[in-house]
Order: C-alpha cells, then sequence, then structure tokens
C-alpha cells in the first residue's frame, strides 16, 4: 500500500493502543479499557510457586493478637505494571505478579486472609498513616525520606533507572543527572524518581547548562505514551520495570541501565506491630526455597535479597 503517510499513522495508533498496558511507572491502577490487549501483550507466567505454602505457626505467632483473632490483613495495593503487579486478563479478573505472589506467599505463612483494594501508588502511604490499610504494596523504596513516617520490610532490591525511545542514541546510559541536563524527563507521581529529579534539579545551573525539565504523570499509560508522542525524552522509573518494558516489541524502548539501587519493602505506619511477623515470613520464605522460585518466575532473581530487615538506611 503506498500511502506512507498513512500506513505509519495507523502502525503509531496501534501501538499506542498497547502503552497502558506496557506503561511502567509505578504509580498508578491498570486501564480497564485494554484488557484484551493486555492479555495478549503480557501474559502472566505458568506456574504457581505459591500454591505449596503453609502455615507457619512459629511466625504467625509474631502477629498481634486482635489480628490473630480476626485472621484479616487489609492491603493496599497498586496494580499498574509488569513485573511487579498487573492485570494480565483485564481489571475484571485477578491481579498477578511479582509483588501478588510474595504478598500471597506472605498471608499463607501468617496463616491470614488478604483484603486486597486497589490504590493509586501516591495514596497508599499516606493511608496508612489514617489506619485505612494495614499493610501498602506497590514497590515501595525504602528512602531516607520514607522512613521518617513509614516502617518497611523488605523483599527485593530494585531501584532507579532510564529508558528512552528505541532507536534514540542521545544518551547511552545515565551515571550523572547532569546527562539530562535540556531534557524532558517523564516519572510518576509521588515516586522516589519525582523525589529524585526534583532534588538535584539545580546541578545543571551548577554545571552551567540548560536545567532539565520534569513531566509528572499520575497514570501508567501516560508516561509510556508521553515518550512515544515525543513529549518526554526519557522515563524515569524502576529497574525491573524498565527492563521488562523493553523487551516487549510494543513498548518500542531501550533501557539505559541502572542509576541507583534501593531496597523495596513492604510499607507499615510508623511503629506498626506488624513488621516482625511480616519479616520473619519473608525470610522463611527465603528459607525454603519459596523466594527464589518466585522471583525466578518473574525474571527478577537479580533483585533477590539475602534476608529481610526492618528500615535499613537508603543505599548511599
Amino acid at each position: 500500500m503506498n500511502v506512507p503517510a498513512l500506513s505509519g499513522r495507523l502502525r503509531g495508533i496501534a501501538a499506542l493502543a498497547l502503552l497502558p498496558l506496557l506503561a511502567l511507572t509505578a504509580c498508578g491502577s491498570g486501564d480497564g479499557g485494554t484488557a484484551a490487549v493486555g492479555a495478549q501483550v503480557s501474559p502472566a507466567p505458568t506456574g504457581d510457586p505459591v500454591a505449596s505454602v503453609r502455615k507457619v505457626d512459629a511466625v504467625a505467632a509474631l502477629l498481634p493478637a486482635d489480628v490473630r483473632r480476626s485472621g484479616t490483613l487489609r492491603v493496599g495495593s497498586s496494580i499498574g505494571f509488569p513485573p511487579g503487579a498487573y492485570y494480565p486478563n483485564g481489571p475484571d479478573e485477578a491481579p498477578a505478579g511479582q509483588d501478588i505472589d510474595l504478598t500471597d506467599a506472605v498471608a499463607k505463612v501468617l496463616g491470614v486472609r488478604l483484603q486486597r483494594q486497589d490504590a493509586s501508588f501516591e495514596t497508599i502511604l499516606p493511608a496508612l498513616g489514617s489506619g485505612k490499610y494495614d499493610v501498602g504494596t506497590g514497590n515501595f523504596g525504602v528512602t531516607t525520606e520514607r522512613l521518617r513516617t513509614i516502617d518497611f520490610v523488605t523483599y527485593v532490591n530494585d531501584g532507579q533507572g532510564f529508558a528512552v525511545r528505541k532507536g534514540d542514541t542521545a544518551l547511552k546510559k545515565v551515571t550523572d543527572l547532569t546527562q539530562l541536563c535540556g531534557l524532558t524527563v517523564g516519572t510518576g507521581a509521588g515516586t522516589t524518581f519525582e523525589t529524585t529529579l526534583t532534588a538535584h534539579k539545580g546541578v545543571c545551573a551548577k554545571a552551567g547548562k540548560k536545567p532539565y525539565d520534569v513531566k509528572v504523570y499520575s497514570e501508567n499509560a501516560a508516561t509510556l505514551t508521553a515518550l512515544q508522542q515525543g513529549r518526554i525524552d526519557v522515563i524515569m522509573s524502576t529497574i525491573n520495570g524498565l527492563r521488562y518494558q523493553a523487551s516487549q516489541p510494543a513498548a518500542r524502548t531501550t533501557f539505559l541501565g541502572e542509576y541507583h539501587r534501593l531496597d523495596v519493602g513492604f510499607a507499615f505506619k510508623k511503629g506498626s506491630p506488624l513488621t516482625k511477623a511480616f519479616r520473619a515470613a519473608v525470610n522463611e520464605l527465603i528459607k525454603d526455597g519459596t523466594y527464589a522460585r518466585i522471583l525466578k518466575k518473574w525474571g527478577t532473581s537479580d533483585s533477590a535479597i539475602e534476608t529481610s530487615r526492618i528500615n535499613p538506611p537508603e543505599h548511599a
């Protein structure tokens, strides 16, 4: 068909139709309008490493008495991007992902049921303090700032990275934020990426360069769409998320590598009595091999930790 402008536009529309599923900015819930596409583009890996997990009485005994009586925990969960947590078959079906499997496995060790409530990424941490949720999940990085108001129990080591449009050779790898000077960076609302970019925005002026601009998005689809449409030059997001994204041909992105590693953990209100039980449960899963099987399933074995910790300091 010899209509270059039209065929190019049709290819663009087809690619953009896939973007909501592939958007990996770690900041919101899935887009219900792309459920069918999602099932084709990002099917969940087969296998259920959580199926054989059983309650461990010695670990369950660490739970507060009221939780043992109720047998229920309320989880605020950010569902939005693979491999962490997403809807492979649409929002009317069960979510899947590394965070889903790990949370379910911890619950089985503790002998509790989960009341999982979908929530946008930026709302979960404040809601812990108000008592709306007992625990939050959403690839929350452990930072010095967050440790002032939130307790964490670590379960993987992930962190910050960058990605560009496939074929864009202006950036090869970001090791210093001055490499972003003069560019427009897209990232998720309420994330460590937004905090990092905002806190260091003066580095370009100090280097005598044009400052970088930061565009913040609260919807997962919006960041990747902005990249593909040329409204931003680079995405800053999770290492595992961007690596996964780059492996999906429809996303048309290139992962530029790691910038800064961060421990990632279950989040709790400050002083929560649940942290010791969760740490013991994660360590039980590490010891019995379930943990390694979950990470292998989701292609995140490089993010494995040797032991879970409560409130470790932020990586230098």
